[in-house]
């Protein structure tokens, strides 16, 4: 069957079979979280909190504005005065002295303004003012009541409230306002606090400055006397050293000293060599008497000698040993040998004597040398001391004469007032009062009077965790919101039969004064929503499995009873068998709206006292319709759902299109839990702006555990003030008021 078959089948006879297509609704994911992430919030669900709200809104501002109105009409008008104070931060502080010419430093602007402020605003500055215009008695600081805690007022540091010392960005101005609710007491005191700070200022300089010269005074008395004491010392220590100045004589000393050394280096080289050659001829060499200062001489007897050698050895091996020859040879060689031993005799006694003379000259040298440098060194160390007690008498007198001119420019600058700060601009009356400033005041109060009430609407919103619309629930639920009922007081009042056994779903009723017979009242907006309910549940069942539907809602009253009692009389109405049985064992109401009394029903049949077909009760005027009521309530009864309603259930479809159990709310009731295993779909029912979120939340997860077969939620009782939406959209379709019966 295709679903345009299946489409008109369900519209009842009589209705339009051209029904727009329902959106199909697909399966609900396993096991949501309850504390999953939510989806944002669109803006226009904002928008729909800011409308719903909005003659609160406006009143609440409105509110505001008023009394901001009438608060600042009523204040008492405060006048404001400006006294300017120029500071020239190139102005020399100093008259006289090398100061005079020094500007100020030109990175500490932000810190000597500072400073300047902190200064107007201390007592010294403020307590003159303040006494003179009687400040603290207007600023109601001081009063007659209580004259101890006035004593103390005044002992304390003046502060006044009413004064601002401020400085204009990049500017070396300084303005000192002042308020006051008569415009001349404003300027005649901002004016005085300025000339207070002047005079203050100067005042300051004049008593540093004979602070700081009582101070030299006392510190040049004690430098004169010591000065006069290092003077006595540096005469007495040059009359005992008998010199004028021991540097000078200490530099002669020193070249002397410089000189003595270098000759007694010579004096050492020279009796090493001498020492040297003395000692080599005491072994008797004959090379080192050749090498001496006598060795020319004696070179030249041993070349006589060795010639005459040689002639007498010639004239030996040529006349022999008796020739005259020979022995004038001979005689030749020994007066030759006497010189020669004669010369190196004498040699080696000039060289013996040379060296002790060296060795004498080297001793004489080097006493000398250590006289001088004992005496270079005793004069050195008193020249310490002389130049030491020069530097401190000459440092004494610099100092002293220093001081002299600096108490001379003290005394001198004293004298001259600061000029580097001065009134540029005295504070004068003002026309205008600067509080309270009425426009902005009703600017401000409508500015934050606003965002209050939009904050307290959007914050009341947040707070609320109830269900309001199905887009609200579908995004935090992560399930289908198959269908919304509107309100409707009447919904509790089933339809009945029309006057003729006409059975139909709509109730007659009759133009009033009119004949009632062959009239039905048109659909009401409940009614149509139930259709659509129905509508959308038995679509979306393609297959054709739902045979049995679980009714249920997270808490009572709800409205899931009437909601049951409604969908199957729709059902019914479009010719399918529908039973509808109270499964709310602890509270049964079905028998009630349909005026049945209470009698056997569900729970008999449970226990087994009776079969289900013989408390079955037909509805009189829905011939398709039939009610198994709940019967009286027992624990044992309620026990046995589990073992015995899946049986029932299968009995039931074998002659019912459609079974309906209306079940005790889930949280709290083991019953709810057991049907809604056993049947082939679960309905859950909220209230609107009433349904916590996290209930219907805790619902689902639990039927998600069970597995149970979700169909969907829906949302009772929506009105504009529970929904963005609003669904009064069904009264634009209806039918007409009356219609005549075919």
């Amino acid at each position: 069957m295709s679903e345009q078959s299946r489409l008109a089948e369900l519209v009842p006879p009589g209705q339009p079979k051209n029904l727009p297509t329902v959106t199909y609704y697909p399966p609900i994911p396993p096991q949501q979280e309850l504390d999953a992430e939510a989806p944002p919030v669109p803006l226009s669900h904002y928008l729909w909190v800011l409308r719903r709200h909005r003659w609160k809104m406006i009143a609440f501002v409105a509110s505001c504005v008023l009394v901001t109105a009438v608060v600042s009409s009523r204040l008492q008008p405060i006048f404001e005065s400006t006294a300017t104070i120029d500071i020239d931060r190139q102005a020399p502080s100093e008259v006289l002295g090398q100061d005079s010419t020094r500007g100020s430093a030109p990175n500490d602007a932000d810190q000597f303004l500072s400073t300047q402020i902190k200064l107007i605003q201390s007592d010294s500055v403020l307590r003159p003012v303040a006494e003179q215009f009687h400040l603290l008695g207007q600023e109601g600081k001081v009063t007659k009541q209580n004259v101890e805690g006035a004593q103390r007022v005044v002992n304390a540091p003046v502060t006044l409230g009413r004064l601002k010392v401020t400085r204009p960005p990049n500017t070396y101005l300084l303005l000192i306002n002042y308020r006051s609710p008569d415009p001349r007491v404003a300027a005649d005191v901002a004016n005085a606090i300025a000339r207070s700070y002047l005079a203050h200022t100067y005042d300051i300089r004049i008593r540093s400055s004979a602070d700081l010269s009582t101070f030299m005074e006392e510190q040049l008395d004690e430098l004169k006397a010591k000065m006069e004491t290092s003077g006595l010392a540096l005469a007495k220590f040059e009359k005992d050293l008998d010199v004028i100045n021991p540097e000078e004589k200490t530099n002669i000393l020193s070249a002397r000293l410089l000189q003595l050394n270098t000759e007694y280096t010579a004096a050492q080289a020279g009796r090493v060599q001498k020492e040297a050659a003395y000692n080599a001829l005491k072994t008797g060499s004959v090379e080192a008497a050749l090498v001496s200062s006598q060795g020319e001489a004696l070179s030249k007897l041993v070349e006589n000698l060795n010639q005459a050698r040689q002639r007498f050895a010639l004239v030996k091996s040529t006349y022999g040993t008796t020739h005259p020859e020979y022995r004038k040879a001979a005689s030749e060689v020994a007066e030759v040998e006497r010189q020669y031993e004669s010369t190196l005799s004498n040699t080696t006694e000039r060289v013996a004597v040379e060296y002790r003379e060296a060795l004498n000259r080297e001793q004489m040298l080097q006493r000398t040398v250590a006289e001088t440098k004992a005496e270079w060194d005793g004069l050195n160390s008193r020249s310490f001391e002389y130049q030491q007690l020069k530097r401190e008498a000459d440092a004494d007198k610099s100092l002293y004469d220093e001081l002299i001119r600096k108490i001379r420019e003290a005394d001198i600058n004293a004298g001259f007032q600061n000029n580097n700060v001065r009134i540029a601009d005295i504070a004068r009356p003002s026309l205008h009062p600067v509080f309270p400033n009425t426009t902005t005041n009703l600017l401000m109060a409508f500015l934050f009077s606003t965002l209050l009430a939009v904050g307290a609407a959007l914050l009341q919103d947040a707070l609320d965790t109830t269900l309001r619309d199905p887009k609200e629930a579908s995004r935090f639920l992560g399930t289908d919101v198959i269908g919304t009922m509107p309100v409707d007081r009447l919904a509790a009042q089933l339809p009945r039969v029309a006057e003729g056994g006409a059975a139909d779903a709509n109730v007659p009723s009759a133009p009033q004064g009119g004949n009632r017979k062959g009239y039905y009242r048109s659909t009401t907006d409940f009614e149509e929503a139930v259709r659509t309910i129905r509508n959308t549940i038995l679509l979306s069942d393609f297959e054709g499995r739902l045979h049995s539907l679980v009714i249920t809602s997270a808490s009572p009253g709800e409205g899931k009873t009437t909601i049951a009692a409604h969908l199957a009389i729709a059902n019914a109405d479009r010719g399918k068998k529908t039973l509808l049985v109270d499964g709310d064992l602890r509270r049964p109401s079905i028998h009630a709206k349909f005026g049945l009394a209470s009698g056997d029903g569900l729970s008999n049949v449970l226990t087994g006292e009776m079969a289900w077909q013989d408390v079955v009760v037909p509805v009189e005027g829905k011939p398709n319709l039939k009610i198994l009521p709940a019967g009286l309530g027992s624990h044992r009864a309620a026990d046995l759902i589990g073992p015995r309603l899946s049986t029932l259930l299968d009995e039931f479809g074998k002659d019912y299109d459609l079974v309906i159990l209306d079940s005790p709310p889930l949280l709290g009731f083991a019953e709810c839990l057991q049907m809604a295993t056993a049947a082939d779909g679960v309905l859950i029912v909220s209230r609107a702006g009433e349904t916590r979120r996290r209930a219907v939340a805790e619902v689902i997860s639990i039927l998600h555990r069970l597995h149970a077969n979700i169909v969907g939620v829906v949302l009772n009782q929506v009105s504009q003030n529970t929904s963005s939406e609003g669904y009064s959209y069904y009264g634009y379709y209806r039918y007409g008021h009356y219609h005549k019966a075919e």
